[in-house]
């Protein structure tokens, strides 16, 4: 399927690992041209790098700005005035029992995972309004729906960007612009990989062994019974980015290997 992206500006936060740089990847691959950010030079410049090694030609930027905070949606700001296309992909997390989340805890995953894609939004809706197009996708997570008992607020921050997505769903009906979140399941990214490896070192066991742990008690629901591999969710970022995805707006997108239960 030609995705007709070439040409179109794409942004994705965090992306120099993990799924947003298997999304910038991908958009490369489409043809458009790719603004990759994150919060050091060094990660942007060899994630830059190494997506221009593996696409020939493509046109590929990035920008070092920690979009957790003002100043560094300042910087992008001033840097990157227009988008076409949005991919709200920055996000944190860590497991921490709920009494010891102190506000400054709440305070740093929301500013990092709600805020960011609220300014950038601002800043980037109203002229995609006044072309007539463009895309907007955040990347929440199946912890949206199923909310962690080891990291309420993360769960709790990627409940709000779906709530947040599907408001601002609402000020494009009519135009060719449309919102969207999507809500990947358990994902082999690099913190991932890292986590098991360094349990199968510590426990003697196979990084598979330790996998199939994992999805026997933490995730039974799941129907993949792995983790996903981040192409995998980026496949799905970047189809709804295209002009062929223009009836789909306002919706949660799970790419989450059947982990969620509910059919609605």
């Amino acid at each position: 399927m030609e995705l007709q992206l070439k040409g179109k500006i794409a942004l994705v936060t965090g992306s120099t690992a993990g799924i947003g740089f298997a999304a910038a990847s991908l958009f490369a691959g489409e043809g458009a041209s790719v603004v990759v950010n994150g919060r050091t030079q060094a990660r942007v410049d060899e994630a830059v790098r190494q997506i221009g090694r593996e696409h020939k030609g493509a046109s590929i930027t990035g920008i070092a700005a920690d979009l957790g905070t003002r100043e560094g949606f300042e910087l992008l700001a001033g840097a990157l005035p227009e988008v076409d296309i949005l991919v709200n992909n920055l996000g944190i997390y860590e497991a921490k029992p709920f009494i010891e989340i102190d506000d400054s805890d709440w305070q740093h995953l929301f500013e990092t995972n709600v805020l960011s894609g609220i300014r950038l939004s601002r800043l980037y809706l109203p002229t995609m309004l006044r072309k007539n197009w463009g895309r907007i996708v955040f990347v929440s997570s199946e912890s949206a729906l199923q909310i962690p008992v080891e990291m309420i607020h993360y769960g709790v921050t990627k409940t709000a960007q779906i709530s947040l997505a599907r408001g601002l769903a609402e000020l494009t009906a009519g135009s060719g612009v449309t919102v969207n979140s999507v809500l990947p399941g358990p994902t082999r990214s690099e913190g991932v990989e890292q986590f098991v490896q360094g349990l199968a070192k510590s426990q003697s066991k196979t990084a598979s062994e330790v996998e199939k742990e994992f999805f026997r008690t933490m995730r039974p629901t799941s129907l993949l019974q792995r983790f996903s591999t981040p192409e995998e969710v980026a496949a799905m970022i970047v189809y709804v980015c295209s002009p062929q995805a223009s009836a789909t707006n306002g919706a949660a997108l799970r790419v989450d290997g059947g982990v969620v239960r509910s059919i609605v």
